[in-house]
Formats: structure tokens, C-alpha cells, sequence
């Protein structure tokens, strides 16, 4: 029995270690990026790395020891990625911590105020989807242009990552990634493999406030970790049993991004990536024990987090497109499954297109990034031009709210099978997955 009893720890914890290995070593690279874009120095973007870290590692032990449930917790990497398609702002990085700190405030009203969280989740999954992958595509493409700038280096990442993408697809990136430490270690002289700033350290910063960087910054970097990484990772959770607490974890996820904004944190949410290495049949086979695996992982992130200032130094010794090609890799996925909504509903299509072009230029205007242009344009023509379907003789018929949407008003925190009723007036009941598997949502 007592072996029993260590075996059933024993599983969760290593699914939990994997789970931070595989979250923090898969995006580190797009977070360093995208705080670099909007002006951090190098101190301020390992400062960033490391509170984000920090954060999410507490955040996933609270809510894990709360609620006992698999809430993983992560930063925003679309949140990053949007960080490197909109560059500099106005105000430079104060303005750009500010942003953070609104950001993280508007996730915590999102929490108080269910009306506003559910407003979010109404956003057309077309449209979210165009506007993430338009933030997505221009460091997606940094793979092709790594490969004709420095072949040397890029050619071996990016064949280990198609690789391990074949046959061991859980370890595609790290492994890229691992490569490439190898290449920038082999072509950099020894001595600047040294020196100072190798430990982690906090550099705070007192945020400022410019009204086109928290239109341009803070309003999208809401929208899309809500739309990109809290509502899909409910969807991960609700599929797998649970019925997690939507409106605490963003109240703690909030607060979380508050407290890591004025040392340089973007941002952190519920895990949609890697939800479900903690969340599934392989982290225990009783969904009562994974909770053990999502507050393994917060404390692992926490401590890969110490790591921020060699990882920094590591990213500054390379060329930046091969850093870069890194996160593009990490990012196909996303990318991949971002076109696959913004093109899924035929009456929808144009407008998605609209919105992924308009946010791919990542035009400034107003001084505010392509992100939010794109979600209007979009948005705009969505209204002018979708037809509602009109039967002979009668009214426009109104549009069904979709029953794949998830509604993030749930606020129970009980496991095992639920029926509700949404909204939209349908039901849907949740059976808790088999031990060799899972079962949707049954309609």
C-alpha cells in the first residue's frame, strides 16, 4: 500500500517536471523577444522573465492547493508575441509597464464582472483567430529567414525540431532549442561566456501611462491572452472532467500580472499549451490526483526562473534571427491552429481574412500597433457584410450562439459530470475521462 501510495505521487510530480520543462524551454525565447521589442534592456527582459515565472509558479500552487484542480498556470506567449509585432511605443518601456499593469487589471475585472469575461468569449472565433495569427506569421516566418541569413547555425535546429516533431513531438522544441545553445556555445569565444548578469535579479521600473500604448499594448494584450490562453484553457480543463473556477483564476491570474508588471512581466494566464500534459490521463489515471501535477509544475517554473539571467545572456550572445528562428518553431502549432478557426466558418471567412492582413502589415497608426487595427477592420466588416439567413416569408433568422463555444461564466469548482445550461439556452454534460482516455463533451 505504501508503494502504491508513492507510485501515486510519484506519477503526477514527474508529469508536473516535464510540464515545466517542456512550457518554459518551448517559449522563453518569444518572452525575451517580445519584452526586447517594446524597449526592455537586457537587465529589464531577464527581470521580466524571471517575475513572470515567479507569478505563474505561485499562481499554480495557490489555485492547485485551492481548489484541487489542474490549473496550470503560464505567461501569455501570444501576449509576447504580439510584444514583437508591435514594437516600440509611445512612452518607450515605462509605457510599455504600464500597459502591463492595465492589462492585468482588465483580467481581474474580467474575474469581478462574469458580463465582461463573457464579452470577451463572444468575440467571434474567426476574428480572434485572424488577429492571433496575424501576430503570429512574422515570427513564424523567422525560421526561412534564419535559414538563408546563418544556414550554418539554423540548419541543424531545424532539422532536430522536424526531427523530434516526427517522433517525439513533445520534445520538438527543447531539443531545437537545445541545438542551438550548442551552436551560439561553439561560435562564441569563451570569454564572453562570462561576466556579469548571469544571476537573476529584479529591476523594477515605475510604469507610465500613454494613452496610444494602452489602446495599442494593453487593450490587445487583454484580448488576446483571454481569447488565445484563458478561454482555451478552460475548454482543455472542461474537456477533461472538471469544472474549474473561471472568475478565481482570473482574479489571481490578474493580480498575479499586476504584481510582475513593474519589473518587466507581460502577463500570465491559465495554460492552454500545456494544459494538458497536467490535466490528462497521463499525469494520473484518478483525475482527483493531477492536481499534484499542475502545482509541481508552478514550483518548476519557479525555479527554471532563476535560470532568467543565463537564458538572457545566451539570447544575446546569438544572432537574433536564430533566437528568434526558436520561437518561430515553438509558435507553427499556434499559428496553425489560429488559421484553422479564422477560416472555419464560411460566412465569417472574409472578415477573418481582413482581420489577419490588417494585423500582419503591423501598421502603426495613431500610434497604436496593427493588433487592434485589425481587430476593427475586421470587426467593421463583419458587421457591413455577413447576411443572416432570411426564410420565405419571414424574419431574419438570429444567429446561434455555437454550443463548441465555451462559456467562461462557470464558477463551480467541483469535478465529475455537470450539466448546464448556457446562455444560448443549450445544455451539454461533461463525463469525467476514462482511465485510458477521455470523452468529450457529450451534446
Amino acid at each position: 500500500m505504501e508503494g502504491d501510495g508513492m507510485a501515486g505521487v510519484l506519477q503526477p510530480v514527474l508529469a508536473g517536471v516535464v510540464t515545466a520543462l517542456v512550457g518554459f524551454a518551448s517559449s522563453f525565447t518569444v518572452v525575451l523577444a517580445g519584452l526586447r521589442a517594446v524597449g526592455a534592456t537586457e537587465t529589464q527582459a531577464a527581470s521580466g522573465l524571471l517575475a513572470v515565472c515567479l507569478v505563474s509558479g505561485a499562481s499554480a500552487a495557490w489555485l492547485g492547493l485551492r481548489h484541487r484542480l489542474p490549473m496550470s498556470v503560464a505567461w501569455s506567449t501570444p501576449g509576447a508575441a504580439l510584444l514583437v509585432a508591435t514594437g516600440p511605443v509611445a512612452g518607450g518601456w515605462p509605457a510599455a509597464v504600464g500597459a502591463f499593469v492595465v492589462s492585468g487589471l482588465l483580467v481581474v475585472a474580467a474575474g469581478l464582472f462574469p458580463p465582461l469575461s463573457r464579452a470577451v468569449a463572444a468575440i467571434p472565433k474567426p476574428i480572434a483567430g485572424a488577429m492571433l495569427a496575424g501576430v503570429l506569421l512574422p515570427l513564424c516566418t523567422a525560421p526561412v529567414r534564419a535559414l538563408v541569413e546563418v544556414p550554418a547555425l539554423a540548419g541543424p535546429v531545424v532539422v532536430v525540431w522536424l526531427l523530434l516533431h516526427r517522433f517525439a513531438r513533445r520534445w520538438a522544441v527543447p531539443g531545437a532549442l537545445v541545438v542551438a545553445v550548442v551552436a551560439i556555445a561553439s561560435t562564441t569565444p569563451s570569454g564572453r561566456l562570462g561576466g556579469t548578469g548571469l544571476w537573476p535579479a529584479f529591476d523594477p521600473t515605475p510604469p507610465a501611462w500613454s494613452m496610444s500604448a494602452l489602446a495599442g499594448l494593453a487593450v490587445p494584450l487583454f484580448l488576446v491572452t483571454m481569447a488565445a490562453q484563458n478561454v482555451p484553457g478552460m475548454a482543455v480543463l472542461t474537456g477533461y472532467g472538471y469544472r474549474p473556477p473561471f472568475g478565481s483564476a482570473l482574479r489571481v491570474t490578474g493580480l498575479a500580472s499586476v504584481a510582475a508588471a513593474p519589473v518587466g512581466g507581460h502577463a500570465v494566464n491559465l495554460a492552454a499549451i500545456t494544459a494538458a500534459l497536467a490535466a490528462g490521463p497521463d499525469a494520473h489515471p484518478d483525475p482527483d490526483r493531477r492536481w499534484i501535477a499542475s502545482v509541481t509544475a508552478g514550483v518548476g517554473l519557479a525555479l527554471l526562473g532563476l535560470g532568467a539571467g543565463v537564458a538572457t545572456t545566451l539570447v544575446l550572445l546569438s544572432p537574433p534571427v536564430l533566437i528568434e528562428a526558436v520561437a518561430g518553431l515553438a509558435l507553427i502549432g499556434a499559428l496553425a491552429t489560429a488559421l484553422t478557426s479564422a477560416v472555419a466558418e464560411p460566412d465569417d471567412r472574409e472578415a477573418a481574412v481582413v482581420t489577419f492582413v490588417v494585423t500582419a502589415a503591423g501598421v502603426t497608426l495613431l500610434g497604436i500597433g496593427g493588433a487592434f487595427w485589425g481587430l476593427l477592420a475586421g470587426g467593421a466588416m463583419r458587421l457591413l457584410f455577413r447576411r443572416r439567413p432570411v426564410p420565405e416569408g419571414g424574419r431574419p433568422v438570429p444567429e446561434r450562439r455555437s454550443a463548441d463555444r465555451e462559456h467562461p461564466d462557470d464558477v463551480g469548482g467541483s469535478e465529475g459530470p455537470v450539466e448546464r445550461e448556457s446562455p444560448g439556452h443549450w445544455r451539454e454534460t461533461v463525463e469525467l475521462p476514462a482511465q485510458t482516455g477521455h470523452q468529450g463533451p457529450e451534446r
